[in-house]
């Protein structure tokens, strides 16, 4: 799929389709928020959720005291949906509309978050610029929290091939950038009752490559 096309894709999702009427809806992302409360990072932290669309994070970052937050999307009009929807505190949020592996950001952030972008890249190429503009993108001991589907999830999304990981392909995918530091599997139930497996991965950026 070329970019065009996936862009296509995704702003016609968000048109016909209401926040809860997408499987990877949640009013409450648990799991990414007790990631983040185990690295106490300062409220000034440099904060930035990829594929954020109108998920629910950027409501909790903002209810935490969160004062540097960026959200970056494929998608303009989930971007759109999200700032209507949090009203006048969208003001204090850098909102981006871009793929993922277009990205060149002017700053350097203390955490990368990013549930079920990752896994939709297939394509060699794509994985590794990513993951390069991942390295290049945080600072020396930020965070870095990645969820996909595990190897017991779905193998399509939206209608979407999709990559699973485990435990060891996520690792080794960051190891000679970051230090890991947890790994966990989630089952997500999707507003239709059926459950996914996620595969949940922290990572440390290091301060020299491996």
């Amino acid at each position: 799929m070329n970019k065009k096309t996936r862009v296509n894709h995704w702003e016609n999702i968000y048109i016909t389709k209401n926040p809860n009427e997408v499987s990877w809806y949640q009013k409450t992302p648990e799991t990414s928020l007790v990631f983040l409360k185990s690295f106490n990072l300062p409220k000034s932290a440099k904060i930035i959720d990829i594929g954020g669309g109108d998920s629910f994070f950027v409501d909790n970052l903002i209810e935490l005291g969160y004062q540097d937050i960026t959200v970056l999307d494929i998608s303009g009009k989930a971007l759109e949906r999200a700032k209507t929807r949090i009203g006048e505190k969208a003001e204090k949020i850098k909102w981006i509309v871009s793929d993922v592996t277009d990205f060149e950001p002017d700053t350097k952030y203390d955490f990368w978050h990013d549930r079920a972008t990752f896994h939709f890249l297939t394509d060699e190429e794509d994985i590794e610029k990513y993951i390069e503009i991942i390295k290049n993108s945080i600072n020396i001991d930020g965070y870095l929290v990645i969820g996909t589907f595990s190897e017991d999830g779905p193998k399509k999304c939206s209608g979407l091939e999709i990559k699973q990981y485990s435990e060891m392909s996520m690792s080794v995918r960051f190891r000679n950038y970051f230090q890991k530091l947890k790994c966990i599997t989630v089952d997500h139930r999707t507003p239709f009752g059926t459950i996914q497996n996620f595969l949940f991965c922290s990572f440390k950026r290091l301060k020299s490559e491996c």
